[in-house]
């Protein structure tokens, strides 16, 4: 038998596991009738044990009345010329002799009311002991309890620990004890309540066999039903084989001829109901194949020609791609070669300047030419670093930033007067940073650049200098119009006002350099005041 048959993705196994799940509710329904038996069991256990010891209460009750009516009946006939001890001598005598099993048990103890023993034909080294105060393992007072209970009307019982004879271990037993006043006797006799658990232990063992054997019926009758369910799977699925080859030979021969499926060589009838659906699914699939060929033919021309309109377009990018890398290179070159030819006559320009400072002195057209000159140094220097910052490294090193913004103050106040501006520095002494001097440059000089470009005319530009913490801050103030859209100024070729004229690159190189060594940057403006700050963290 093949093991396809198990998979549940097959009838066969479809089958099985049916066949397995009514197992599994037999298997359930069993165990509950099992567990239900031994449910009832434990509560008939109870009951049996409930009726045992009333049995033997009753039992108990009985041998006690029928030994104090023995006494009692001696004790009128007696003759009063007689000693009264020697008749109780042979009452004690004769009880011993009666009662009592086999087993050592069922005997009858007599006490007085003192708790001195007068009869125990079992442990008769005790007689004429004062037991009264004997206490058992819990505690119970027994021979104590007995005298007090057996004095009542109708005399009464006592539970409690005792050595039991045969074992001659300590066992629950329960007594009964009734007085006989004249001579000032407690006599009774008690039963031990293990009895009770050796008979419900015999039901037990009953019980147990009786399931044994319902199990082993249950077991029995689930593997004949395996063996016959098996059998009819194998009969079943040979059948369900048998169609669904025909069925699958069928529309291999459809695929490849679209031959329909005679209903004829169909045997089940479940299965013939499907031969017209799938007739008709065949005759569909046959027309719309024959669709497809000619929607693939027609496609087929279209996709050629498209490719060769896109192999053209690709022809006429690529060339257009070069010439756009030419120009972006030429573009490059000329920017570089601009910027470096600018470099020598900037350089002149200032030298000779200072030259004529010192030999002529200052000059209020002289002051507009330099500060026109340092101005097209700082951009000068912009441009520089654009085109630098990615194929150079600007090192960074400790240095004294107080003396150095003073430095950058001093260079732009030409620029700020020939504006009608002062620039007021408040500078804390002895400021050092880990930083680049160049990129710091840049962030200082952009900033002092545009607080003088946009501050109101006549107005003064403040720098601020100062530590906070573990934060080294700068801070630009100025009086100039509102800015409107504080996070566009940081984005390149944005300028706030066109007539101030500016390329917008330098807070574009700010934001820059201040993302890359994580420099916080705060900008507040309002209609009275702009404020730019930059905050440093200490050392490396």
């Amino acid at each position: 038998m093949s093991l396809n048959i198990f998979k549940p993705n097959t009838i066969a196994g479809i089958h099985i596991i049916a066949m397995l799940m009514m197992f599994i509710v037999i298997i359930i329904f069993s165990s509950l009738v099992a567990y239900k038996e031994y449910q009832n069991f434990e509560l008939e256990a109870k009951s049996i044990q409930l009726e045992f010891i009333q049995k033997q209460k009753d039992t108990i009750v009985f041998d006690t009345r029928r030994v104090l009516d023995f006494i009692s009946k001696t004790y009128e006939n007696r003759n009063i010329l007689k000693d009264d001890q020697i008749l109780k001598k042979q009452i004690l005598h004769a009880i011993e002799k009666l009662y009592g099993r086999q087993d050592g048990t069922g005997y009858i103890f007599v006490y007085d009311f003192n708790g001195i023993v007068l009869s125990d034909p079992v442990q008769k080294q005790n007689i004429g002991r004062d037991l009264y105060a004997t206490k058992d393992a819990n505690g119970v007072m027994v021979i104590k309890d007995l005298i007090d209970i057996s004095r009542t009307k109708k005399g009464g019982f006592v539970e409690y620990q005792w050595l039991k004879p045969t074992t001659g271990t300590l066992s629950s037993k329960v007594s009964y004890a009734k007085s006989f006043e004249p001579w000032g006797w407690m006599v009774g006799t008690g039963v031990y309540l293990d009895e009770v658990e050796k008979h419900i232990q015999i039901q037990r063992i009953i019980l147990k066999n009786r399931l044994n054997q319902y199990s082993l019926k249950v077991v029995f009758l689930l593997a004949i039903l395996f063996v016959l369910g098996i059998i009819g799977i194998i009969m079943t699925n040979h059948i369900l084989k048998k169609e669904i080859s025909s069925f699958s030979r069928y529309f291999e021969e459809a695929s490849a001829t679209y031959a329909k499926i005679d209903e004829k060589n169909i045997h089940l009838s479940e299965f013939k109901k499907m031969v017209h659906y799938i007739n008709a699914m065949i005759s569909v699939i046959h027309q719309r194949n024959k669709k497809l060929k000619e929607m693939n033919f027609a496609l087929e021309s279209k996709v050629e020609q498209k490719t060769k309109d896109l192999y053209d377009q690709n022809i006429l990018l690529a060339q257009e791609k070069d010439f756009n890398a030419s120009l972006v290179k030429a573009q490059d070159s000329f920017i570089k070669h601009s910027i470096h030819e600018i470099n020598t006559p900037l350089a002149v320009i200032m030298t000779h300047i200072d030259l004529f400072k010192m030999k002529e002195g200052e000059n209020r057209y002289l002051s507009k030419i330099e500060a026109a000159s340092k101005i097209i140094s700082n951009i000068y220097d912009d441009l520089s670093y654009m085109v630098k910052k990615n194929r150079f490294d600007y090192v960074k090193k400790y240095f004294c930033i107080s003396d150095f913004l003073e430095e950058r103050i001093d260079f732009f106040s030409d620029i700020a007067l020939g504006n009608q501006h002062h620039i007021i520095a408040e500078i804390q002494n002895d400021i050092w940073l880990y930083f680049s001097p160049e990129e710091l440059q840049r962030i200082i000089d952009n900033n002092l650049s545009n607080a003088i470009k946009y501050a109101n005319k006549g107005t003064d530009v403040k720098v601020i200098l100062k530590k906070e913490k573990e934060e080294i801050v700068f801070k630009f103030l100025s009086i100039s119009p509102k800015i409107e859209n504080v996070e566009a100024i940081f984005k390149a070729f944005h300028r706030e006002n066109d007539v101030r004229g500016g390329f917008g690159l330098g807070l574009e190189i700010v934001y820059t350099i201040c993302q890359k060594e994580n420099v916080k940057i705060e900008v507040g403006s309002d209609d009275k005041m702009t404020v730019f700050s930059y905050r440093f963290r200490k050392g490396e």
